[in-house]
């Protein structure tokens, strides 16, 4: 039996679903959380508060990296290409219930701007996405650049004695370099100036935001 082609409507519904679990649902996980093996602690208030805002950071970053992959993914041009995006998304969907697992152990929760966040990474992924695929290509190249060296930061920041926040964001930092390495490896385009500084700026507003609402 052949495979149902799946028209733009269907793609469409898949799309709204998929932005309905990432800011409403609690996804699932389909690699086991890394954190899994490492004792938790007692974190003073200070500590606790600190950790759970940078990993709200880290939740909002994956609704967004959801957001942006699907929204590229409708509008790509060539499948190898769809597909290396629904691959990263997936992986990113990981990302998103280990950190939703952490905040919930911190007593905390994700960010109350979600949905704005996902509707703003979504439209910026269609339209990076409409430029091309080479173009598509860096955008992903770039994002994970950038999130690469944001995780840097918060590896450097957490506090000492939360192993179990390290050992996720250690998972995820190396799954964001594979994706950017499969990018450049399937013809990204470099991304040409003020591109990736107004990137920068947007993402360091949003880490300002999540940390605290």
């Amino acid at each position: 039996m052949n495979a149902r082609v799946l028209t733009p409507l269907d793609r469409l519904l898949i799309d709204a679903q998929n932005a309905l679990d990432t800011v409403f649902g609690a996804p699932a996980a389909e690699r086991p959380n890394p954190s899994a093996r490492e004792p938790e602690v007692v974190l003073d208030d200070g500590e606790r508060r600190h950790a759970a805002g940078l990993m709200r950071i880290n939740h909002v970053g994956e609704v967004c990296a959801q957001a942006l992959y699907v929204g590229q993914a409708a509008v790509a041009r060539d499948e190898t290409t769809r597909k290396h995006l629904l691959e990263a998304a997936q992986e990113e969907t990981d990302h998103l219930a280990w950190c939703a697992q952490r905040l919930d152990e911190l007593d905390s929760r994700p960010s109350l701007l979600n949905p704005l966040w996902y509707a703003g990474s979504y439209a910026i992924g269609v339209l990076a996405g409409l430029r091309g695929d080479g173009w598509n290509l860096g955008f992903v190249v770039e994002t994970e650049r950038q999130v690469e060296a944001h995780l840097d930061e918060h590896l450097q920041t957490l506090p000492p004695a939360d192993a179990r926040s390290r050992a996720i964001l250690h998972t995820m930092k190396a799954d964001e370099a594979r994706h950017a390495d499969n990018a450049q490896a399937q013809g990204a385009r470099v991304l040409p100036q003020p591109v990736p500084t107004v990137m920068a700026m947007a993402s360091n507003l949003m880490k300002t935001i999540a940390y605290r609402i």
